[in-house]
């Protein structure tokens, strides 16, 4: 069995930026798969005639190098290393467990004989510290768990895939890598829960000093369950007290922040169609993989609306470098995607539009728009799936969904 899967678009990032003099950093929410990609990228570097001893990897969850989460001890380790006049590829692995890592980075910088390559498991390390440091001196690629290409490829490769509607309901258990190799539901559930409780505990009690961890926890299943719906603070605060929890609009604006940070979930801000601006509006929020949402919230299955749309989502933000909620008029368009060149994509999400009330619907908000910029309506109909409506074309999601 292959263990690895085979993510060509993020090792391309890599392989773009091999050797120029910038700063390579891998974010992404934990156990997401970029020690793996690393792993990959080292692999491929040896295959171009990179010595070992050129390769320096040094992975700060793992309890052999403690030590070296002492800033000055790591840049007397790593300067140790280098000793020939070479190139040295060095990959710092959670690099946000060292105090003062943005200098450390900093000064193996400003040797001429080092490519630089880091990851961390949230976006406060990137907000913060580097990004304060580094201005101009970093290249970012985030990384999610699995798209469903990938998932889709991998139980190719390994003689596991039966047809594309039973890989879409296994992709829906989760797209965190590792869940691959087990079939076990009470397995893949308790390796889930791991994930979840680490990425809670580590990444946002430790950070933000969480006191009522019932309250925070309490707020992501509230987040979780409403997926696809707008949330504003005030409406949490309010359904939480009615729920017995004491909290406040300042504590929960500062908890939600920290789960964003954490890389859990995603805010989709609302984005004005016509005017081409952001709204202050309340957003909405998509998970990370279903299978979170799984085990938070076992009795919400039936939810298949909201739950295709958090995987559209997500689709998109590997697709594109911004995707928010579109308003248009009184009416609102699910996703609308903002390409490298500013240019905007719109997508409405259906899972059947056959009922002609629910086609004329669904197809209301993009007719509203008079750009000629691509219109897409996602479905999951197998019968009548492609169509083109004055321009917007409808089509498969799942067919959508594995093009490249």
């Amino acid at each position: 069995m292959e263990k690895y899967v085979s993510r060509p678009k993020y090792l391309d990032f890599l392989t773009r930026w091999q050797d120029k003099k910038v700063i390579k950093v891998v974010s992404g929410v934990r156990r997401a798969g970029k020690s793996t990609l690393f792993y990959l990228f080292r692999r491929q570097l040896k295959d171009q005639g990179i010595n070992d001893n050129q390769l320096i990897n040094i992975n700060f969850e793992n309890m052999k190098y403690d030590e070296l989460r002492d800033p000055y001890k790591l840049y007397d380790y790593l300067e140790s290393k280098i000793t020939e006049d070479k190139k040295y590829y060095i990959f710092l692995d959670e690099i946000q467990h060292v105090k003062e890592f943005e200098r450390v980075v900093d000064s193996l910088f400003l040797k001429d004989n080092v490519d630089i390559y880091l990851t961390g498991s949230n976006a406060y390390f990137l907000s913060g510290e580097i990004a304060t440091l580094l201005t101009g001196r970093y290249v970012e690629l985030k990384i999610l768990p699995l798209s469903f290409s990938e998932f889709v490829t991998w139980h190719q490769q390994n003689d596991k895939f039966t047809d594309n509607n039973d890989m879409f309901n296994k992709y829906l258990e989760s797209s965190f890598p590792y869940t691959l190799f087990t079939d076990n539901s009470k397995e893949r559930n308790e390796y889930l829960q791991g994930v979840y409780s680490t990425i809670v505990l580590t990444d946002i009690v430790s950070r933000l000093n969480v006191k009522d961890t019932p309250v925070l926890e309490r707020l992501i299943q509230s987040l979780y369950s409403n997926i696809g719906s707008q949330i504003s603070i005030n409406k949490i605060t309010n359904t939480l007290k009615s729920g017995g929890y004491s909290t406040s609009n300042k504590t929960i604006d500062r908890y939600l922040g920290g789960i964003i940070d954490s890389l859990l979930m995603y805010e989709a801000p609302r984005y004005d169609v016509h005017g081409r601006h952001l709204l202050n509006s309340p957003s909405k929020y998509y998970g990370v993989d279903m299978g979170i949402r799984n085990i938070l919230l076992p009795d919400h299955q039936q939810d298949f609306g909201h739950i295709i749309e958090n995987i559209v989502y997500l689709e998109l933000l590997r697709r594109f470098k911004a995707v928010y909620v579109g308003e248009n008029k009184q009416y609102e368009v699910d996703f609308v995607g903002i390409d490298d060149d500013n240019n905007p994509s719109y997508y409405q999400v259906a899972l059947s539009t056959l009922d002609e009330k629910v086609l004329e619907r669904e197809l209301r908000s993009l007719e509203l728009i008079k750009d000629s910029y691509p219109k897409y309506l996602l479905t999951l109909d197998t019968f009548n799936k492609t169509a083109n409506y004055n321009g917007i074309q409808k089509l498969n999601l799942i067919n959508w969904l594995l093009d490249k």
